[in-house]
């Protein structure tokens, strides 16, 4: 289960200092080579939920043997890229590969909670998110090591063997599923599903492109979300089911957090990151040092709060913590000392930690137990779409390098961002009344 779900980290994160030495490869700048973030996020903003419902309908171990297979394609066709534009169809089949792991880890959790009537495993979930958070922040550390052992093709090379575990263990592991009888299969809603990519797609191509000239973008996505509604409210089981999801507003609000709390955490992985190769001067292998603290601040943060079932003061402290990493990077410049790029590595390391734990386990306890792989999806969904927001300003704000005066432009926008998500989450009343879920026996 974690192995899976870690697939999409550690693709997301190592790539963070490889951007700058595939620019140079391919003699690409920055606005070209956000498309390799951009590419990953816009595939698995789609399938996540896609995958959630099919693992929701017929279970995990197919979907799951089936995409980390996937998975080792991308990485096989990545290591020996050509070209950007071959580079780049890498990272949309990779995003394909990697729908899976997560949300097929949150059903199993899930489903064996109500099988044995107990309550939800804190422990399992801590370990779930650490595991997420450790790839997701060591991931620079890494692709440093690889950069300087093997070249940027190396960090692609690296899904090769994780796609042969996951294989391994999965198919040894996994519990079958037996397929739903004849009389009784559940109808997939491949309209509904067909719509939602529609609707993501062309939204998410008018972010990483916000111009005048595609403003038929932004139109297109109001046509495909206004007939994805009516056909949802109409069908019999909906691949959404609008009206589950509209008579739960704290799993909505919750959405609504994710988008805004990985936005702040993806422009300061990756706009931050190259900034310090770009703006500091810093080596690829240095500049994945200089986030190890985040690393263990973000590891002790997770472990020491995981078991507590408080949310709201987790997501309130992440919010503060947002705030203030992204003031510490308004003084930086390109001499600023060491010891103010650990101070910066150590305040962002609290809100890693807090976040993406507290959202998981917001999920786990609002959404409704029969969909809890599409919604555990969904949640990756928004996750995503904020990361793909993050890559946009990154392109806007850096159009020729991650110069320091971009940076600056970046850190403004940043603050107001985790300033509407400490607004919204001190505004929402329920995560006050936010509980474990009833045991099902």
């Amino acid at each position: 289960m974690i192995l899976g779900s870690v697939l999409n980290p550690v693709n997301s994160s190592v790539l963070s200092v490889s951007l700058v030495p595939i620019g140079a490869a391919f003699g690409a700048p920055p606005s070209r080579t956000a498309w390799l973030i951009s590419a990953l996020y816009l595939a698995t903003a789609i399938g996540q939920p896609v995958v959630g419902r099919l693992i929701d309908l017929y279970g995990p171990r197919r979907l799951y043997l089936t995409s980390t297979a996937l998975t080792g394609i991308a990485g096989l066709l990545g290591t020996f890229a050509p070209s950007l534009g071959v580079l780049i169809a890498a990272r949309v089949l990779l995003g394909f590969g990697t729908c899976a792991g997560y949300p097929a880890s949150m059903y199993l959790i899930r489903s064996e909670a109500r099988r044995t009537g107990a309550e939800s495993p804190a422990g399992v979930l801590t370990a779930l998110a650490v595991a997420n958070q450790t790839i997701a922040v060591i991931g620079p550390s890494l692709g440093g090591l690889l950069i300087g052992a093997g070249g940027w093709r190396s960090t692609l090379a690296l899904n090769l063997p994780l796609s042969a575990a996951c294989l391994l263990l999965g198919s040894r592991r996994l519990p079958t599923t037996r397929p739903p009888a004849a009389s009784g299969r559940p109808r997939l809603d491949l309209p509904g599903m067909g719509l939602f990519a529609a609707m993501l797609l062309t939204l998410l191509l008018f972010l990483m492109s916000p111009r005048v000239h595609n403003w038929y973008l932004p139109l297109m996505t109001v046509l495909a979300a206004a007939a994805l509604v009516a056909r949802e409210l109409r069908t019999e089981g909906p691949f959404i089911d609008l009206r589950v999801l509209g008579g739960n507003p704290p799993l909505l609000l919750t959405y609504i957090r994710s988008l805004l709390a990985y936005t702040v955490s993806y422009a300061f992985v990756y706009g931050y990151t190259q900034w310090l190769e770009d703006g500091r001067g810093l080596s690829a292998s240095r500049t994945g040092l200089a986030q190890l603290p985040l690393f263990a601040v973000a590891i002790a943060v997770s472990t020491t709060t995981g078991r507590s079932r408080q949310v709201r003061g987790k997501l309130m402290a992440g919010a503060v913590g947002q705030l203030a990493a992204c003031a510490l990077l308004l003084p930086l410049g390109p001499h600023s000392g060491v010891w103010l790029l650990v101070a910066i590595a150590l305040v962002m390391g609290v809100p890693q930690g807090l976040n993406s734990l507290a959202l998981q386990n917001s999920v786990y306890r609002q959404a409704e137990p029969e969909r809890m792989g599409s919604s555990a999806g969904l949640l990756r969904t928004f996750g995503y779409l904020g990361a793909i927001i993050a890559s946009a300003a990154n392109g806007a704000f850096f159009p020729h390098r991650a110069d320091t005066a971009g940076l600056h432009h970046l850190v403004w926008f940043l603050l107001a961002i985790a300033a509407l998500f400490l607004a919204v989450t001190a505004a929402d009343r329920s995560l006050g009344r936010t509980r474990e879920p009833d045991p099902v026996r």
